[in-house]
C-alpha cells in the first residue's frame, strides 16, 4: 500500500516543500489542507491538518498518545491557530489511539466508530495484531543485532531497536476514548469561507468510514476506504465496498489523500479497485462453496489479472479470506 502511495506521489512532485519539524513533516496537498507525518520510522497514519481562517482542525489522531501530543506541538510550525475539532476516520488503532489527547476538544466520528472505540477496543483483534507486530520486529531487529558483523550496520540496528523499543512502551499508556460528537450520514462543518462535509458513503473498510471532503478545494480524504490500490480487509465488508466506492467516484474532486501514503491524482486507481474487490469477492464465494477452506482459498486463489496494481503471485492474505467467509456466513 505504502509502495503504491509513493508511486502516485511522483504526478504531486511540484508540491511546496514540506514543513519539517523533529518529530513531523508537513506537506501542504491543497489551500491550508496539510497530510501530517511523523518522522519516526514506525508503523502510523496519516493525520490531516485544516488551516482555516480561524482555527485549525485535526483528522485523525495518531496511533499513541505520546504521537498525539508530538502532532499537537508540531502543528504550531504550521499555524498558531486554536485547534478546535477532531476528525476520526474510523477506529483502527493506527488512526485513533491518540484521541484521549484531544479529549479537551470536540472529538467527531461516525457511531459506528463510537461503539468500537467505547467496548473493547483493546481486544479488537486488528490492534492485537499490531502489538503482536511490535513483538516480532523487535525479535527480528535483536536477531539481526546479534548476527551483524558489520560495526557501522550494527550501529544502525542498535539504535533502530532502541528507537522502536521506546515506541513500543508508549503503548502502555493507551486509554482509547470514542467520538464525543457523533452522526450517521452527513455533519457539514462551516470555518469562514471553507465548507468541510464529513460523509459516510457505506461500509467499506470498517463500518463506520466517513471522508472529509472539501467542495471548494475538490480534495477528499478517504482514510483507509480508499487507495490506490486495496486495503487492509480484515475488518472488511468486500461485498459492499465497490458500491461505496462508487459513491465516493460521484463527489466532484480531482485529488484524495489516503489513511497511508501520498496523495493520490490518477483517480481511475479506484475503478480499478473496485474490480479487485469484485473480483476477490465472487471467487473467495465459488471457492467456498466448492468445500475448499479459507487456507486453501489464501492459497489458491488467482488475483493475477489484477497486475495494474502490483498483484503478480497466486494467493492472497489469509485474513482477507477469512473476512469474506465470515461475512457469507453471519452476513452481518
Amino acid at each position: 500500500m505504502w509502495v503504491l502511495g509513493v508511486v502516485v506521489l511522483g504526478a504531486f512532485a511540484n508540491a511546496a516543500e514540506p514543513i519539517l519539524t523533529d518529530t513531523h513533516r508537513f506537506t501542504e496537498v491543497r489551500n491550508g489542507i496539510y497530510i501530517a507525518n511523523t518522522t519516526a520510522l514506525v508503523f502510523n497514519s496519516n493525520s490531516l491538518v485544516i488551516v482555516n481562517e480561524e482555527d485549525v482542525i485535526i483528522v485523525d489522531s495518531h496511533v499513541t498518545p505520546a504521537k498525539a501530543r508530538q502532532l499537537r506541538e508540531a502543528v504550531k510550525a504550521v499555524s498558531d491557530k486554536p485547534i478546535t475539532a477532531l476528525i476520526n476516520s474510523h477506529h483502527h488503532w493506527d488512526h485513533a489511539h491518540g484521541n484521549q489527547e484531544f479529549a479537551d476538544l470536540p472529538i467527531i466520528g461516525h457511531e459506528w466508530t463510537h461503539m468500537k472505540l467505547a467496548t473493547a477496543p483493546l481486544e479488537e483483534q486488528t490492534y492485537l495484531d499490531g502489538v503482536n507486530g511490535n513483538a516480532r520486529t523487535i525479535a527480528r531487529v535483536s536477531e539481526q543485532i546479534q548476527s551483524e558483523e558489520d560495526a557501522a550496520r550494527k550501529a544502525q540496528l542498535e539504535a533502530y531497536l532502541e528507537m522502536f523499543s521506546a515506541h513500543v512502551l508508549d503503548f502502555d499508556e493507551i486509554a482509547p476514548i470514542p467520538p464525543s460528537l457523533t452522526m450517521n450520514d452527513k455533519m457539514t462543518l462551516h470555518r469562514g469561507n471553507r465548507e468541510i462535509e464529513i460523509m459516510f458513503l457505506g461500509r467499506a473498510h470498517t463500518g463506520g468510514d466517513v471522508v472529509v471532503y472539501f467542495p471548494q478545494d475538490k480534495l477528499v480524504f478517504t482514510g483507509d476506504m480508499a487507495f490506490a490500490g486495496p486495503s487492509y480487509l480484515g475488518d472488511g465488508y468486500v461485498d459492499e465496498w465497490p458500491d461505496t466506492i462508487e459513491r465516493l467516484k460521484a463527489l466532484d474532486f480531482d485529488i484524495f489523500v489516503p489513511g497511508h501514503g501520498g496523495p493520490v491524482t490518477d483517480l481511475e486507481r479506484l475503478t480499478l479497485v473496485q474490480a479487485f474487490y469484485r473480483d476477490l469477492w465472487a471467487k473467495a464465494e465459488m471457492m467456498k462453496k466448492a468445500g475448499k477452506t479459507a487456507e486453501q482459498v489464501a492459497q489458491e486463489i488467482d488475483l493475477t489479472d489484477h497486475a495494474a496494481l502490483g498483484i503478480q503471485r497466486v494467493g492472497t492474505d489469509i485474513k482477507s479470506i477469512e473476512r469474506i467467509f465470515y461475512r457469507i456466513d453471519n452476513e452481518l
